[in-house]
């Protein structure tokens, strides 16, 4: 039998035998869709986006934050637009509304630009955060990627990964995401950084691993605590905003806030939240 031969008597196995691996493979994901919400929570196991309902909370509700609400919505203004843009880094006080803030103004800004949409990351997934850039790349919508209570708990490894997402490789960062990150500490840094087993050359080289990852977001916003008229004034706005009985609530929206161990907008929010159930009222967030 020549070569010819051979191949014609082996060519209906090799077909079976291909159509039995066709079979065994599990088929393609289908590509995601974002037409049905603005909204998104990546699941990292999956490599689904999982919708989420809108941001309730309106922009001028949260207060004290003015000129970071304006900074960051300028810049989210520019991005929406195919203008030159940062990635974000929000860091301060827990409470203080930086989530929050990010939140509300996608909301708002997609109002006017329906292509713009949120994906939320775990920061216990950063590490799928480059594969997660490759799939929303050369999209024809414009992704705003958020990753709440950022810091490098695990070492290095974490901030390889930011830095090797934001920079995209040779084919650069894609043109149609930006990252958004909160964190309580300006430097990404764990509360605390030993020297571990890799001594203390090891801890200053994931120190300045660290450091270097949060030197790529162009833009640092900072939110300050909240001092006690601005605390009092979000109160107010809630009670207004709401409907709610706001007689004489100076006083209990302080002692409140004293029993929590400190003034913010969250804390304003949960006193509210209080009060309606008090009142037999209920919000509508």
């Amino acid at each position: 039998m020549d070569s010819s031969e051979t191949a014609l008597s082996i060519a209906p196995l090799l077909a079976r035998i291909a159509a039995a691996l066709e079979r065994l493979a599990p088929p393609p994901p289908p590509p995601p869709q974002f037409d049905g919400a603005r909204m998104f929570r990546f699941e990292a196991d999956t490599s689904a986006f999982s919708p989420a309902p809108d941001f309730q909370l309106s922009l001028d509700l949260l207060l004290g934050v003015d000129r970071q609400k304006g900074r960051l919505v300028e810049n989210l203004r520019r991005f929406a637009t195919d203008l030159p843009f940062n990635n974000v880094l929000l860091w301060g006080a827990r409470g203080t509304g930086k989530s929050s803030v990010l939140k509300a103004a996608v909301t708002e800004l997609g109002e006017t630009y329906p292509a713009l949409k949120l994906v939320e990351i775990d920061r216990e997934a950063i590490d799928a955060l480059p594969h997660l850039f490759a799939q929303l790349r050369g999209r024809a919508e414009r992704f705003v990627v958020l990753c709440d209570d950022l810091s490098f708990e695990e070492g290095a490894a974490a901030a390889k990964s930011l830095k090797s997402a934001l920079e995209g490789g040779v084919a650069g960062p894609p043109s149609n995401v930006v990252f958004v990150a909160t964190s309580n500490r300006r430097h990404l840094m764990p509360r605390s950084h030993s020297e571990g087993d890799g001594g203390p050359m090891a801890a200053a080289e994931d120190a300045e691993e660290m450091v270097s990852a949060s030197d790529r977001f162009g833009l640092w916003i900072g939110f300050p605590p909240m001092d006690q008229p601005t605390y009092l004034a979000a109160v107010a706005a809630y009670v207004e905003r709401f409907g709610l009985d706001g007689e004489a609530l100076e006083r209990r929206a302080l002692q409140w806030a004293q029993l929590r161990g400190g003034r913010s907008g969250r804390v304003a929010f949960q006193f509210v939240r209080d009060l309606a159930g008090e009142q037999g009222l209920k919000l509508p967030l």
